[in-house]
């Protein structure tokens, strides 16, 4: 059932998110269906830094009568402590992209999972899934792994510039498919020889992080590339492996479906994903040409 007679609240809460377009996704969609919603900005950069800066605009949202709030980068793990419980799929994966206020409650999801693996689905439909390598083992990260381990994936190999961050994430989803699917890269070289597909789930390539997240001399051209940025769209990384003919996927189907379900969750209403791939993509258009 869909929540009428009042204006459904909703946001986001991250650092640096001034560009997000998950306002726009979100109230656009909300409008094709004839619902009062609003979707707020919580940028952790504009907030003075205290440790309790996360718990407090949760403990606000909630307080203010929000229907919940979606999580971003830094805070899809730090965020997991302040809430009252999670859905199977965060708990599986050991992150939160989606708090949902039920009364006092707070309802951790993940939907990035989803939203990968949906993407990937429509643009890669004929990508090889033996061995994967993915970069980044932060929120982001654990959730793409969670979607290409369930979607048949044979081996992940996570690299991390923090080892053990790689290595809790391992054990984390071992813990749910097998220990020898999913294991942490030392030889990154060695790996991206024998690798099916790359899948870039760090910050770098973002407009407040500029670059690429490995050597483009790397790459080659038996592999599938995918980023999960979407701020650019065309990543540094996407037009290195263009040039090589790397099938490729950009962040912006993964952004469109994890932000469906997500509306989904919040609303109670089903939105229609492929209006909202084709909103983005219009808006991705206007923003290029301004």
């Amino acid at each position: 059932m869909a929540r009428s007679g009042r204006t459904i609240r909703a946001g986001l809460v991250g650092a640096g998110i001034q560009r997000s377009l998950s306002p726009f996704l979100h109230v656009t969609e909300a409008r094709a269906h004839g619902l009062d919603y609003t979707y707020d900005l919580f940028d952790l950069d504009l907030i003075p830094h205290t440790d309790a800066r996360l718990e407090c605009v949760l403990d606000r949202a909630a307080a203010e009568g929000f229907s919940g709030l979606n999580i971003t980068h830094p805070s899809k793990q730090a965020v997991i402590p302040l809430l009252d419980s999670l859905s199977a799929d965060a708990a599986a994966l050991g992150a939160v992209n989606t708090v949902v206020f039920e009364g006092s409650r707070k309802i951790g999801h993940n939907t990035d999972w989803y939203g990968f693996s949906k993407s990937r689905e429509r643009g890669l439909p004929d990508a090889k899934l033996h061995h994967v390598i993915l970069l980044g083992a932060g929120g982001a990260g654990a959730a793409v792994a969670y979607a290409l381990l369930r979607d048949g994936a044979d081996c992940v190999t996570v690299f991390d510039v923090d080892a053990d961050r790689s290595t809790a994430m391992v054990a984390q989803l071992g813990g749910v498919f097998g220990s020898s699917r999913i294991e942490a890269g030392t030889d990154m070289d060695a790996a991206l020889r024998r690798a099916d597909g790359l899948v870039n789930c760090t910050p770098v390539g973002m407009l407040k992080y500029p670059g690429i997240p490995l050597p483009p001399s790397v790459l080659h051209s038996g592999l599938w590339v995918a980023d999960i940025v979407y701020v650019p769209l065309r990543t540094e990384l996407i037009a290195a492996a263009t040039a090589l003919g790397c099938p490729t996927l950009m962040g912006g189907g993964m952004t469109v479906f994890q932000a469906a379900e997500a509306f989904r969750l919040f609303t109670g209403v089903a939105p229609d994903a492929e209006r909202m791939l084709l909103a983005f993509d219009q808006r991705v258009k206007v923003d290029l040409a301004a």
